[in-house]
């Protein structure tokens, strides 16, 4: 089961999905769906099939988003997360090979489209990691076997922390 945790970030990004999805482009593609289904038969009109299509998949998401977004708990920074790693955190960990990584744990609704450097706070990796401090050896078991990972580094989004002084 997926844990229903995200950023304010997180959560504002997929709040302006649905504005945008259900505002702007819903009612573009209803025009046009109308528009080609004056023209008379649907059946060959490839103008009206695409954008029905279109309009279903919308909907889809709209349905998604209006469902998903009240079960969402927005998670804030707090002063106590400072030097440890908990939702939220960037993370950099690096291997006894040097293999480097670095990555934002968060929740797994924030892991799609052009969401680069995140990963799941329900990976084994984010478990792992929770409550950790700066140099500590991590012992993570993946399909690989086992490895371990040194934390580096644990910092908190600028713009998050500046929100919370607002």
């Amino acid at each position: 089961m997926k844990t229903k945790l995200i950023t304010p970030e997180g959560y504002k990004k997929l709040y302006d999905e649905h504005e945008e999805i259900w505002l702007i482009q819903r009612p573009e593609i209803t025009k046009i769906v109308t528009w080609a289904a004056s023209l008379g038969d649907r059946s060959e009109n490839a103008d009206y099939q695409y954008n029905k299509r279109k309009l279903r998949e919308i909907d889809r998401r709209v349905r998604f988003l209006r469902k998903l977004l009240p079960e969402l708990k927005i998670i804030n920074y707090s002063k106590e997360q400072e030097g440890r790693v908990f939702f939220g955190a960037w993370v950099e960990i690096e291997n006894d090979a040097g293999e480097v990584k670095k990555f934002r744990i968060v929740g797994p609704e924030e892991i799609y489209g052009d969401a680069t450097g995140y990963i799941s706070i329900d990976s084994p990796m984010a478990r792992a990691l929770l409550k950790k401090e700066m140099g500590d050896i991590v012992t993570v078991k993946t399909p690989n076997g086992i490895k371990q990972w040194n934390i580096t580094s644990i910092r908190y989004t600028r713009q998050w922390l500046d929100k919370q002084h607002e």
